[in-house]
């Protein structure tokens, strides 16, 4: 079992914080096994009593009738209350599934389960921790639901360390597969290519696109499979709805609605199935409000999309660094610095303005630069900034990590994935 350390860690800092923990991601990463078997044996390791972790999985039949808040509720309360001496850990499970109901005893008011979830926290004796696969399931907007007394820590497929990590080997070999395959922890049980594949596949026909149709009560299915194509084919390119609804109109010979294209987008980014990154200019120091980038959360997930059709690996490159950027915590846009040179007024683009708190770095992803032109193109956006923050380029056609006369930072991708280099 990967350890996935990283997460423990930011769990166990946050124990006890008067906070509801709230632990995100897409669905299958592993948010379940971090909670209950990881922290769980943490909590048992450090002399927590078995009885004094509560454990609900709400997408598991005999838990269902936990799904009403109010259940719940009062059967938390039925063991926390009367031994206030005494120290308890609640784990929730998939709690988008629970509903709104109305509370009969209380003026018939309507309640969620982040009602009772703000109520139980109020117990100085439980600690509360929660998994949700949807954003919106969850509210887009968690701290304001917890009443801005919520943690919240969001989980990613198997980063290239965590997968390296138990698969070992050849560091290269290593690279390749997961480049294919992505980082779905359950894919490092299984040895046969066909089952990897059949595996992948199966989250989008039995999982992924039955939740977000019937989570948001999608009636053209054939639309939103063909957003998750169109998005899967132009990861790290500019798009937008339009763009995209004119393409599908194109292919469909029907008239295909940017609204309702935008609308499915959204309930795609909801599901974390993919993410988006929004243009910054560098130098006006504002958000361009589109196109922007399209990301999938997991490599593996996009490929298996195409059915394997379209393998390009510097886009795909791309992906992985920007998935590894929001692993580590940064905030991520996508630069751009304009291009005055010989009174041209040419828009250049930094693939990655990297945010840490007041620290801002620039990456380029350049899978290999083996011209003058490639090279030229790939040092031009960097150049022009003219400040003084760290530039990275980062390439898989390198042995070795360098400094060019520009003062940029050349560095192998492997090398930055396995973290062998500071980016700050």
């Amino acid at each position: 079992m990967v350890k996935r350390d990283s997460y423990l860690n930011r769990i166990i800092h946050n124990m006890w914080n008067g906070e509801v923990k709230v632990i995100t991601g897409i669905r299958r990463c592993g948010k379940s096994v971090l909670l209950f078997e990881l922290f769980y044996e943490y909590l048992l390791l450090r002399g927590v009593q078995d009885d004094h972790i509560i454990k609900i999985e709400l997408d598991q039949r005999r838990y269902y009738k936990f799904r009403n808040p109010i259940t719940l509720c009062e059967y938390v309360e039925t063991l926390v209350a009367e031994k206030k001496s005494e120290k308890f850990y609640l784990f929730i499970d998939e709690v988008q599934l629970t509903t709104k109901v109305i509370d009969k005893e209380n003026a018939g008011i309507e309640v969620s389960i982040y009602d009772m979830l703000n109520e139980l926290k109020a117990y100085k004796n439980l600690d509360v921790y929660v998994t949700g696969s949807n954003s919106k399931g969850l509210s887009k907007d968690i701290a304001t639901e917890f009443r801005g007394r919520a943690t919240q820590i969001h989980v990613f497929p198997l980063s290239f360390e965590e997968f390296y990590s138990y698969a070992g080997g050849d560091e290269r070999s290593a690279m390749d597969t997961y480049m294919l395959y992505g980082g779905m922890p359950r894919l490092l049980a299984l040895t046969e290519e066909k089952d990897k594949k059949d595996y992948l596949s199966s989250l989008y026909s039995e999982l992924y696109i039955k939740d977000i149709v019937e989570r948001n009560g999608i009636e053209r299915e054939d639309i939103l499979n063909d957003i998750l194509d169109f998005l899967a084919s132009q990861i790290s390119s500019l798009t937008n709805p339009t763009n995209i609804a004119n393409a599908l109109t194109s292919t469909k010979h029907e008239k295909v609605n940017s609204a309702l294209v935008s609308n499915y987008m959204q309930y795609i980014i909801d599901s974390f199935l993919v993410s988006m990154a929004k243009r910054y200019d560098v130098k006006g120091r504002t958000y361009f409000k589109y196109p922007n980038k399209y990301y999938y959360t997991d490599i593996g997930l996009r490929n298996a999309r195409l059915n394997y059709r379209q393998y390009d690996p510097g886009h795909m490159m791309e992906n992985i660094i920007y998935n590894e950027l929001l692993y580590r915590g940064y905030s991520v846009d996508v630069g751009v610095v304009t291009d005055r040179t010989g009174g041209a007024n040419v828009q250049r683009e930094i693939d990655f303005v990297v945010n840490d708190a007041d620290k801002k770095i620039y990456i380029q992803s350049a899978f290999r630069m083996d011209t003058d032109r490639k090279e030229s193109s790939e040092l031009a956006s960097l150049t022009l900034t003219k400040d003084f923050f760290k530039k990275i380029i980062v390439r898989m056609d390198i042995s070795h990590n360098f400094y060019d006369d520009n003062g940029i930072f050349h560095c192998n991708l492997i090398d930055m994935l396995l973290g062998r280099m500071e980016l700050f």
